[in-house]
């Protein structure tokens, strides 16, 4: 056999076993891993990522304190009932503040996901900042990685070098994009929770979101539900679709 030959096999059968491994992959997931109700195998100190995840960002984690940068975890994997006690909060939060509930549902999901539809119960997601940079009290806002905020040059760094260690983030400033807001801090393992959401998306989310009686969620009209599904699960970066 020809060298030729040979490489164009071995890259053939490499590309058929990543295929059957990602379709494996996707098989893998139960309803309750996909809605934040299991006991998935985790890994971090002081967070918690699924192996491959943990993996990929030990490197960038690395990468980055080279550039004077030291990636901190604010969130991670969250499973279904740290979610919905985030939901409550909020919610009860918002309607003693006065605001209807619709409306404070409406407030909730600028940023905060409906529990059982979050990315952070997939152990693929992470909220970070720059934990060498001033903590200003409110880490996690917009204002802090535009401009002269305290995280601007831990952005720039991102959006030159996170996607060559698999990172993506997920609710971008691209002023079409509907759903939730801009949120410069959320990145996204692709290479896992792209078969994670193409598998969520099979489920019946309409009929999970109108059974699990939620704080506030007999006001879940089916076109509240519908919007949500499209603009708040769905557009997203399409590098994660």
């Amino acid at each position: 056999m020809v060298r030729r030959d040979f490489i164009g096999m071995s890259i053939l059968a490499t590309i058929g076993a990543s295929l059957s491994s990602f379709s494996m992959l996707q098989s893998d997931f139960s309803k309750d891993d996909l809605m934040g109700k299991s006991n998935p195998s985790l890994f971090g100190d002081g967070y918690k990522l699924r192996k491959e995840a943990y993996d990929a960002f030990l490197k960038m984690k690395a990468e980055a304190l080279k550039s004077g940068f030291k990636i901190k975890v604010v969130s991670s994997y969250r499973n279904y009932a740290h979610q919905n006690r985030i939901w409550e909060r909020k919610y009860k939060k918002f309607t003693a503040e006065g605001l209807s509930p619709i409306k404070a549902i409406q407030k909730i999901v600028e940023y905060s996901t409906i529990p059982g539809t979050s990315r952070h119960h997939w152990g693929t997601d992470l909220d970070i900042v720059d934990g060498n940079a001033p903590q200003p009290r409110g880490l996690l806002l917009a204002k802090n990685f535009e401009g002269d905020g305290p995280f601007c040059k831990f952005k720039e760094w991102m959006d030159q070098h996170a996607n060559s260690f698999g990172f993506y983030l997920v609710y971008t400033d691209k002023p079409s994009r509907k759903g939730f807001k801009y949120e410069p801090w959320h990145y996204s393992y692709a290479p896992l929770s792209i078969p994670l959401l193409k598998s969520y998306r099979k489920l019946d989310i309409a009929t999970e979101l109108k059974k699990a009686k939620l704080m506030g969620s007999t006001f879940f009209t089916a076109d509240f539900i519908e919007r949500y599904i499209t603009e708040n699960i769905n557009d997203i970066n399409p590098k994660l679709l």
